[in-house]
């Protein structure tokens, strides 16, 4: 028999195929358990700590006030 992948779920009590298929008594199976699908915020979350990440490394150079070309007359620095 070929591997195929089936999607199921779980309902407390039993593992349901999501759609029907014909297995034999004594089939072997492997099952994987997904975690639970993120939110659409955690998603945003996820992906915005990444590139901050990326954008801040530890590569990312210090800069001090010494780097500062211009000051800006209307920062008051609190």
């Amino acid at each position: 028999m070929q591997t195929i992948t089936l999607s199921a779920r779980y309902n407390g009590e039993q593992i349901l195929l999501d759609e029907p298929y014909e297995l034999a008594p004594d089939t072997r199976l492997i099952i994987t358990v997904l975690p639970a699908p993120l939110s659409e915020r955690d998603e945003w979350m996820h992906f915005a700590a990444q590139n901050l990440a990326a954008a801040y490394g530890d590569d990312e150079p210090e800069y001090t006030l010494a780097d500062v070309k211009e000051m800006n007359p209307d920062y008051d620095g609190s």
